[in-house]
């Protein structure tokens, strides 16, 4: 049997764009840290996220039928501990530092993200205790002036730099 640590441990040993997926949610807008946001399909623009049942966010989504995911970029840093969890910030509060603007949806997307997908929710898949989330790209945005960050083996880069 694969135990978590060492399921952790191995995913850890890919690069990954650190993202935030978000929601324009009723009382004020939602999100987390989306580390497995990765496209399906380019026709139809497809995208999925994997979210836990136990994410605030998540009835958000599900009652909004949409949501955005923001590329974070290399400025982002201090958005990762806010949206992962670990810092004592939750709800709307979340969204105080940084800048944050809209696309088609009314979803929260960074101003400064390399990139960021506004989605319909097309599709949700109940895998157990997390919801697989198939979102149809209705609208996007990108920085070509702007670097990633990016995290490997639970350390963030930026510019080929640690944090």
């Amino acid at each position: 049997m694969v135990s978590v640590k060492q399921f952790w441990s191995w995913m850890g040993q890919r690069a990954i764009s650190a993202t935030v997926v978000a929601v324009d949610g009723r009382n004020g807008p939602a999100g987390f840290l989306g580390l497995s946001a990765t496209h399906v399909s380019a026709d139809p623009p497809l995208i999925s996220v994997s979210v836990s049942r136990s994410t605030s966010a998540l009835a958000e989504i599900l009652a909004r039928g949409r949501f955005a995911v923001s590329f974070l970029p290399e400025g982002g840093q201090d958005l990762v501990p806010i949206f992962g969890g670990s810092a004592s910030v939750t709800g709307a509060d979340r969204f105080r530092p940084g800048e944050w603007t809209t696309l088609t949806t009314g979803c929260p997307v960074h101003a400064q993200a390399t990139g960021a997908l506004d989605c319909m929710l097309e599709r949700e898949i109940d895998l157990g205790h997390v919801l697989l989330l198939i979102g149809r790209v209705v609208d996007g945005a990108a920085r070509e002036d702007s670097q990633p960050l990016i995290l490997f083996r639970g350390v963030m880069y930026r510019s080929g730099s640690v944090d």
